[in-house]
């Protein structure tokens, strides 16, 4: 079985509060006997927890502007899960698809496995008690929101053996996913992408929480300043960052497949990383060559 944890927001403002009810919810109906945690002091993050019957572990190390330490995070999964599948996800997702039937045909000892999220404006609380939620959910998705592109991910499974070593990187800041797919292939780690097998949902929200929350035009918006800096700076300066379009194999309904050798070999060159990765290294062999 999995064990799904998160660090919320703050739960103090009324988009805020309904966002993250609707993903924990949705947590709870598509996984009923998952184990969820919930990380983090914050206002209401006990109350929510004691609500919905869910685990929860208040001590987690945040960097000088309060943010947690995905660090801490990932290491405090590990010690207080249960189960031996653990799975990262934002608490603004919402799940529409049954986790546990994606991870039958994966039959690797180690993996990493994460999928792209549709974007989708979502006002209200959702009503889980429609048995058609889900389908009316994705059609709406599909028909209003968009497929978000490979780099942000949303969730991440993997097993309790993945020896992530993972950075002090700030949660909720780019960077961190995108290393984490760069440091599962450095390790001939299985990364899988199962966009075509799990739906989920990110209910779209401003930055305005944060000083640093920018809106980038038809790309949302994003935590930037020093805080995106660090993060790009652990991540190796862009060198050693990923994007699931690096997956070496995808997960579908009927089961799992390998990419074949000349799409991975192209699909790599054309990823948005990719040229600055080239340029970076080159640029670090010629400092060193030269000594400089």
């Amino acid at each position: 079985m999995i064990t799904i944890f998160t660090t919320p927001k703050p739960f103090e403002d009324a988009k805020t509060i309904a966002s993250q009810r609707n993903a924990i919810l949705s947590w709870k109906k598509m996984c009923p006997f998952c184990e969820i945690i919930l990380f983090g002091d914050d206002y209401g993050v006990k109350e929510i927890s004691e609500e919905l019957g869910l685990k929860h572990i208040p001590e987690i190390k945040k960097n000088e502007f309060g943010k947690p330490l995905l660090d801490s995070l990932f290491e405090s999964a590990k010690k207080y899960a249960k189960n031996n599948i653990l799975c990262y996800i934002s608490c603004d997702i919402v799940l529409l698809s049954d986790l546990t039937s994606a991870l039958k045909n994966i039959k690797f000892p180690v993996y990493l496995l994460a999928g792209r999220r549709w974007d989708l404006k979502i006002e209200n609380a959702i009503n889980f008690d429609e048995s058609d939620w889900q389908e009316k959910w994705l059609k709406k998705a599909k028909e209003q929101g968009r497929l978000h592109g490979h780099c942000a991910t949303d969730y991440l499974l993997f097993p309790k053996n993945f020896e992530h070593k993972m950075p002090p990187f700030a949660i909720g800041v780019p960077g961190w996913d995108n290393w984490l797919v760069y440091r599962a292939k450095s390790m001939e780690i299985p990364v899988i992408d199962a966009t075509l097998a799990v739906s989920i949902i990110h209910q779209e929200h401003d930055y305005n929480y944060s000083s640093f929350g920018k809106v980038r035009p038809k790309l949302g918006g994003r935590i930037e300043g020093p805080q995106l800096e660090k993060n790009i700076r652990l991540a190796g300066n862009s060198l050693d960052i990923m994007t699931l379009i690096d997956a070496d194999w995808i997960l579908n309904e009927p089961g799992i497949l390998k990419k074949p050798p000349f799409l991975r070999h192209i699909m790599s060159r054309i990823s948005l990383f990719y040229p600055w990765r080239k340029l970076r290294k080159l640029r670090r062999q010629l400092r060193h060559f030269f000594s400089i």
